[in-house]
């Protein structure tokens, strides 16, 4: 992340069972919708996975309006 971007906060979203992976976009807009005076300045996603579990990670960096 650039030092030009400051942030107020961070919000972790993971998902490791299919289903919740192919969801885990809707559950980032819904929780994007219930907080509106929140901006989005940067955003990491990262996917790790073993034999048995795949795991999505989406975090994001946010400020206040």
């Amino acid at each position: 992340m650039s030092a030009e971007r400051q942030f107020d906060g961070v919000k972790v979203f993971t998902a490791t069972k299919a289903r919740e992976r192919e969801e885990l976009g809707e559950t980032i807009t819904d929780w994007l919708r219930q907080h509106p005076n929140l901006t989005v300045v940067d955003k990491v996603v990262t996917q790790s996975s073993d034999n048995e579990f795949h795991c999505l990670s989406i975090v994001l960096f946010y400020a206040e309006r």
